[in-house]
């Protein structure tokens, strides 16, 4: 099944095109394996989602559920990555307190990947702060937003990238940066994590 054969503009239009080709009542193992191969095709890797997610989607279509193998698959499907439960929400900054406690929280994960020597999880720190600085970047150039959330954004993106070159001094640099006059001044002491 070549990518360019696929009509479907959305990735859960696709999903429900990939069933309807396979042409079968029920859905198991085989089916959602060819549905995720189309999404990670088309999509790419972060797009796919779950096997019970995508299973409730079929089954909200009219497709029978083979439970046993749906739930197996689920299950080696979520345990694949040790990492997932601990990266799960960890990336929240809609505020400077979330942010600071976000930032703290990937410093803990790095700290304890650096004791393991696990350098896939440090490798995953390192991918969600730069994903963390990404996102807080393209809000702040989003002119659709307004002036104060953009500038608060563009200041929580430099907060990243200090983590990023060196996160070993970053508590210390944040504890200078929120006591400075021009941190106060841009944002008022109230909206500082800790005040």
């Amino acid at each position: 099944m070549a990518q360019k054969e696929w009509k479907s503009r959305t990735k859960h239009e696709l999903m429900i095109e990939v069933w309807e080709r396979l042409d079968c009542e029920s859905v198991g193992a085989r089916e959602l394996e060819a549905v995720t191969a189309a999404v990670r095709e088309r999509f790419g890797e972060g797009a796919v989602e779950s096997p019970a997610r995508v299973a409730r989607l079929l089954a909200d279509e009219g497709a029978e559920l083979r439970h046993a193998e749906v739930l197996d698959l689920d299950v080696r499907w979520r345990t694949r990555d040790p990492h997932d439960a601990a990266f799960r929400n960890v990336l929240k900054f809609s505020t400077f307190e979330e942010a600071a406690a976000s930032i703290r929280r990937l410093d803990n994960l790095r700290k304890q990947f650096g004791r393991n020597n696990d350098k896939a999880g440090l490798r995953r720190v390192q991918e969600t702060v730069l994903k963390g600085k990404q996102r807080a970047q393209m809000i702040a150039r989003n002119p659709s937003v307004n002036e104060r959330k953009r500038a608060e954004k563009a200041e929580i993106a430099e907060w990243f990238t200090v983590w990023l070159n060196q996160p070993e001094i970053f508590e210390d640099w944040l504890a200078l940066r929120l006591s400075s006059k021009d941190f106060r001044a841009r944002f008022h002491e109230e909206d500082a994590p800790g005040a």
